[in-house]
């Protein structure tokens, strides 16, 4: 088993008072992300709201924006662009898309409010080589559900809808 040491990331605050993002619990593969502005968005709106920070990651890895449980239980709160990508080579400042997916109740965010939660991963790079035919494997070309279908009768065509009577 390989020891599993910090990746040093160089961070600025776009903000002066923002607190730099922390992981919550030991063992959290999420450091929370803040609002570094006040917002309110009525059922079905969303917002881009910043978070006070950019990042210099080391090349091979990329930071990825992803949504908070409890927000989305509490509130219908969802990122819009989930995860969102940050790579190595951005340097602007951080922003979160949200939405608000209840249908009744209106979200209030405050300044330094928890919108997020940031990722860092080793991410690869590839080659593409391009080939007439895919080699086989167990699953084909099932997709969009078809796992734990009998027959392989699913339409996996994209932006296609099966209808049954």
């Amino acid at each position: 088993m390989s020891e599993n040491r910090p990746v040093d990331v160089l961070i600025a605050r776009v903000d002066p008072e923002v607190p730099l993002p922390s992981y919550a619990h030991p063992g959290d593969a999420g450091a929370d992300l803040v609002t570094t502005r006040s917002a309110e968005l009525a059922p079905g709106e969303r917002a881009v709201l910043p978070t006070g920070i950019s990042l210099a990651l080391p090349d091979g890895y990329a930071a990825f924006v992803h949504p908070r449980s409890g927000l989305a239980a509490r509130c219908g709160v969802a990122l819009v662009n989930s995860p969102g990508t940050v790579d190595a080579g951005y340097r602007g400042e951080i922003k979160v898309i949200v939405v608000n997916l209840d249908p009744r109740e209106t979200v209030r965010f405050e300044r330094f409010d928890r919108i997020a939660q940031l990722v860092v991963q080793q991410v690869e790079k590839v080659s593409f080589h391009e080939v007439a035919e895919l080699p086989g494997s167990a699953r084909g070309n099932g997709g969009f559900g078809s796992t734990g279908t009998s027959g392989s009768g699913a339409d996996t065509t994209a932006g296609s809808a099966q209808h049954h009577s």
